[in-house]
């Protein structure tokens, strides 16, 4: 009975957390959602559900199914970018130094990342000056100010999330079962994919999560270097908050959100369920 008081009082700190920077928050945003905009801002203690309405509107579901095909595709993008590398880092000798490496960028500010990638994919940038110098090009490339840019700078905001969890999967994998794969007739391809890749599952997932979450709330990326071509809902929600101040109807936005990342990651945890119990059986 003691042992059992004393776990319930070590997790006390991290309900408390768990209260109060996430449940409540959300809490919030759900109940300002059913609310009616203020005059001057705000949220006035009338219930609706004309907030709600936005979801039907053409408008909106071009810019929400834009905002999820460009999250698979820096999903997709960053996880096959991230699998490599967190198997060549958990290969390599100077695995500390190389971690080291991925963990720099976030010692500098992300809207700096951001503007450094303006500077190499500008009309008048690095990557366009040397194509022009070279030949292969008369007029300067459009690399930025579509979804093209979106993906491939959100893909590289994502890859530390992403390769992270991998190499401490990785680091893990017993590289004896790949030879033995080998030694029984296998392929490289076949031995990747049926011995390497199921054993690092929960790796892959994670990697997931933590890329497709961020890309769907993702505001900064598209509104540098995005345009009007490659709007999504983090942009959306930003506006209403402090454009036109319908907080009830950004809220609503962000509500919606929540659902679909939430309805991801049952899905991902449900898949990794029945590949559990499928295995203990």
């Amino acid at each position: 009975m003691k042992r059992k008081s004393s776990g319930h009082f070590y997790s006390i700190p991290l309900t408390l957390w768990m209260s109060i920077f996430f449940v409540i928050p959300m809490l919030i945003v759900l109940t300002y959602s059913f609310l009616t905009k203020g005059t001057y801002g705000g949220v006035k203690l009338i219930f609706t559900l004309k907030n709600f309405m936005v979801f039907f509107e053409p408008v909106f579901l071009k810019i929400l199914f834009k905002t999820i095909y460009i999250s698979i595709f820096v999903t997709f993008f960053t996880v096959l970018l991230a699998i490599p590398t967190a198997y060549f880092i958990a290969r390599s000798k100077f695995k500390k130094e190389l971690l080291l490496l991925i963990i720099i960028p976030f010692w500098t500010n992300f809207l700096i990342r951001i503007y450094a990638w303006i500077s190499i994919l500008g009309t008048n940038g690095f990557l366009n000056n040397f194509l022009m110098k070279i030949g292969i090009i008369e007029t300067p490339l459009k690399l930025l100010y579509n979804t093209g840019a979106v993906i491939v700078i959100t893909v590289y905001t994502s890859l530390p999330f992403a390769i992270l969890p991998l190499y401490s999967i990785i680091e893990k994998f017993d590289f004896s079962l790949i030879e033995a794969a080998r030694d029984l007739g296998a392929t490289n391809g076949e031995a990747f994919r049926k011995v390497f890749i199921p054993n690092i599952k929960s790796g892959i997932i994670t990697a997931v999560l933590f890329t497709f979450i961020p890309a769907m709330g993702s505001y900064a990326v598209p509104k540098l270097v995005g345009g009007t071509k490659a709007t999504m809902l983090g942009n959306i929600i930003a506006q209403h908050l402090t454009v036109t101040r319908n907080w009830p109807l950004a809220s609503a936005i962000s509500a919606m959100l929540i659902i679909i990342t939430s309805i991801a990651l049952l899905v991902f945890m449900r898949s990794e369920n029945k590949d559990e119990e499928g295995n203990n059986e």
